[in-house]
């Protein structure tokens, strides 16, 4: 990924947070020179110093039979983004474009069946332990989880090189800075608000 000095993030814990805060993620892989891709929900892991990106894909979709054969996997995660427009600025310039993204780079291997319970235990857990009646794992009856367990390939990515960008006008002057927020707040869609509270939270954070 191409990332200018001026967006690159190399704080491994800000990094890991994002991905945390971000994990429905984009995977990668290739068969025979062709590109392959699934969006799915992904869990960062941390094995003593070895950080593993986790998850699972229907046994009928062909992109596991890929991990043995591909040497990389990638996965790709994004934040808000949201258009910039240069008449927010006070001198002359061109439109662009603010957003956030993490790209992962590393080995892929098949969960074996425990290692797959333990997996999607955790990701039950993250996503229903808030809720009034949550679907957690040990709730489940065994006749549903033997079904659904036979029809999923859980998998786990070695993590061997980090990519990070955070595209947030960090270039522009404070004053222009400021009324991209502002410009940014009166719009309607919903990712240039977040992306508007975004960048509020970072300039408050960086005084």
């Amino acid at each position: 990924m191409y990332i200018p000095r001026y967006f690159k993030v190399t704080n491994v814990d800000e990094i890991w947070e994002f991905v945390q805060e971000n994990s429905f993620g984009t995977m990668v892989t290739t068969k025979q020179g062709k590109l392959i891709a699934t969006h799915l929900p992904l869990q960062l892991v941390k094995e003593g110093d070895t950080y593993y990106i986790t998850g699972h894909v229907a046994y009928g979709n062909p992109q596991w039979r890929t991990f043995e054969t591909c040497e990389d996997v990638l996965v790709m995660f994004q934040g808000p983004h949201a258009y910039i427009s240069s008449s927010w600025y006070k001198q002359e310039n061109v439109p662009t474009w603010n957003y956030q993204a993490v790209h992962v780079y590393g080995t892929a291997s098949i969960l074996n069946e425990e290692e797959l319970k333990q997996d999607l235990t955790k990701l039950l857990q993250k996503y229903e332990k808030h809720r009034k009646n949550p679907v957690l794992w040990d709730k489940l009856s065994p006749e549903v989880l033997e079904k659904q367990l036979k029809g999923i390939v859980g998998f786990k990515i070695k993590v061997q090189e980090i990519q990070a960008a955070n595209k947030l006008s960090q270039n522009r002057n404070e004053d222009d800075y400021q009324n991209i927020v502002n410009k940014l707040y009166e719009e309607k869609d919903l990712n240039s608000q977040q992306m508007a509270q975004l960048m509020e939270r970072k300039f408050k954070k960086d005084k």
